[in-house]
């Protein structure tokens, strides 16, 4: 009794911990993004200071989804006969989970810089910005009734079925298989993380809507498919009202409006320090 008991409370502990570096995390993006939301396709700034901003972004979003996968994946760790070391396991899944989707976070600014460079003001409001926007969102709206979403969503909520067929013994092993259980949470949430970048990836308000949809569908009990389908409603919505009347829409900050921000890289040629703050328009 008292070994199980220590196993729950270490357990308890763990999602404890995940949770609090969720907040600390939450905080360090208000911090860094405070004054940045220029809307949709907010200038991402120079890499060093996206990359860390990604990171935290991330932790935020996505560490209380994950409580379940890496409590189950202690569990299952602490059976084993090297039991000894399972919270340095338990960090290097999650630091492997945080590489997978840093990995995203790279490709999305490479992505965004070559439109930028080839296509110079494309993505622009007055442009295409808006349309590529809305399209974007339905986009996003239709990857959530596929086939592929289905199977990818599935692997996120099942985290024993995870764990028992691609298990991997010792530290290296964690690593790998929180590089893999994050690949998978990108095949499952690349589009609702795409929609952040045409909503505005540097509004808190709308990553706290995205982290919301994500930890539903992972989380809550109901039938997936659902949820995914009442997701792709939001989305769809979302994608028409940018589209149609993008004033109707709470929290949407217009580019065009007087209430933008500079992005960090406009922040930064005006002189303001490591471009940790941005300037609003109004």
């Amino acid at each position: 009794m008292t070994t199980r008991r220590l196993v729950l409370g270490g357990e308890a502990g763990l999602a404890l911990l995940l949770l609090g570096l969720a907040a600390v995390a939450w905080l360090v993006v208000e911090r860094r993004m405070s004054g940045m939301d220029g809307g949709p396709w907010t200038d991402l700034g120079a890499l060093g200071f996206y990359v860390p901003s990604w990171v935290a972004m991330t932790a935020a979003m996505m560490f209380p989804a994950l409580v379940p996968m890496v409590v189950i994946r202690s569990r299952i760790d602490a059976s084993m006969p090297d039991a000894p070391g399972g919270s340095l396991r338990s960090a290097l899944f999650v630091i492997g989970y945080l590489a997978a989707w840093t990995a995203y976070g790279l490709v999305a600014f490479g992505a965004l810089a070559l439109v930028r460079r080839v296509w110079g003001g494309a993505l622009d409001w007055g442009a295409g910005g808006r349309a590529a926007a809305a399209a974007t969102l339905i986009a996003a709206a239709a990857y959530q009734v596929t086939p592929a979403k289905w199977r990818c969503l599935a692997r996120c909520r099942a985290p024993f079925t995870f764990l028992m067929g691609g298990w991997r013994p010792g530290a290296r092993g964690a690593l790998r298989m929180g590089a893999g259980h994050g690949a998978w949470c990108v095949a499952c949430c690349w589009a609702l993380m795409a929609a952040l970048f045409a909503l505005g990836v540097m509004s808190v308000g709308w990553m706290l809507l995205v982290a919301g949809l994500i930890a539903v569908e992972r989380l809550l009990p109901w039938g997936a498919r659902s949820i995914s389908m009442a997701i792709a409603l939001v989305l769809l919505t979302l994608g028409v009202g940018v589209a149609a009347a993008p004033g109707s829409i709470p929290g949407l900050t217009r580019p065009d409006s007087g209430m933008a921000c500079t992005g960090p890289q406009a922040a930064s040629s005006m002189g303001m320090p490591g471009a940790s703050q941005g300037m609003c328009n109004s």
